[in-house]
């Protein structure tokens, strides 16, 4: 899979910065109209946000290879650069999380309760570290928009989630790895196993349960992918260019994005919501289905190839 990850970077880039604005607007104009409907669009903004982010903070190191050691670039604004980043992609999973929970809890009995407000504070402070790591990546090859003698502005990150401090930890300690790996197959547990049943009853097997019953289970799913997403950015901090320059972690990712996608399907559309005992889910919810156990099947294949794919490990 043959790609600048430079300019899919710059490209990215502008998703989490433009988009949560944009879900925030959403949001606000949802309570102003008083509309579940378009509370529930801008909670799924978030999450989908919450999923490009990804790809968007690990492209950011080929964007800083390309520039390393060129004339004119401050290695200490990458840097801080890279911290603030970070920082800003914590918040944003965070803030995505929080959104799905409100989707998910919005369908149960009683409807949401602190998630979207929740949302709304997250939004705030997220909004604010993304626009000040965005604004520190400007002033990397624009440092021509600093005044003469003016300090760079953005986020204050802190030191330790600078990569290099995070991997030397990571390979210092000699249970540290080891212990990444453990809780890494224990959210993959977690998450391919919900996956599997919810999709099987939406297939036709299982059907002496009522699909409202197993969509009970989906927040252990969601915790088992925020176990994976947080081990595996730890794993690919380590060692970025491993996975960067690799075109099986390439094809892993994408897989892992629609599948990610997916699983909006599962908590926004109400035509598996009627499934009760015995009942038959429609043709286009089956098709959706399918596909999402071969996508999370294509996560696992890809990640257990990365040795033999890329040959990098």
């Amino acid at each position: 899979m043959n790609l600048n990850l430079v300019h899919l970077h710059l490209l990215l880039n502008h998703v989490p910065t433009v988009g949560l604005i944009v879900a925030f607007g959403l949001l606000l104009l949802a309570f102003a109209k008083r509309s579940d409907d378009l509370k529930r669009a801008s909670l799924a903004v978030y999450f989908a946000i919450a999923l490009m982010s990804l790809p968007t903070y690990m492209t950011g190191y080929s964007a800083e290879r390309a520039v390393k050691n060129k004339p004119g670039v401050s290695q200490d604004t990458v840097v801080r650069h890279q911290r603030a980043a970070l920082l800003g992609l914590i918040f944003v999973e965070a803030t995505g999380v929080v959104a799905w929970f409100g989707l998910w809890r919005n369908r149960r009995p009683g409807g949401a309760t602190w998630h979207v407000p929740a949302v709304v504070v997250l939004s705030v402070v997220t909004i604010g570290l993304v626009a000040g790591a965005a604004n520190i990546g400007g002033e990397i090859s624009h440092p021509e928009i600093l005044a003469g003698g003016q300090a760079p502005s953005g986020t204050v990150a802190p030191e330790w989630l600078e990569s290099a401090r995070i991997a030397r930890y990571q390979f210092s300690h000699p249970w540290a790895w080891p212990t990444l790996e453990a809780i890494h197959f224990i959210g993959l547990s977690l998450l391919f196993g919900i996956v599997l049943l919810g999709n099987l009853r939406i297939l036709g097997l299982l059907r002496t349960a009522a699909f409202f019953d197993i969509h009970r289970l989906l927040p252990w799913g969601v915790w088992g992918f925020v176990l994976n997403s947080v081990t595996g950015m730890l794993f690919f901090i380590g060692q970025a260019f491993q996975y960067v320059d690799n075109p099986s972690f390439h094809w892993k990712v994408v897989f892992m994005l629609l599948a990610g996608a997916n699983v909006l399907y599962l908590t926004l559309f109400d035509d598996i919501w009627a499934l009760g005992s015995g009942a038959d889910a429609p043709s286009f919810a089956k098709f959706v289905a399918g596909s999402q156990i071969f996508l999370w099947v294509g996560v696992l294949y890809f990640g257990r190839m990365l040795p033999y794919i890329g040959g990098a490990f």
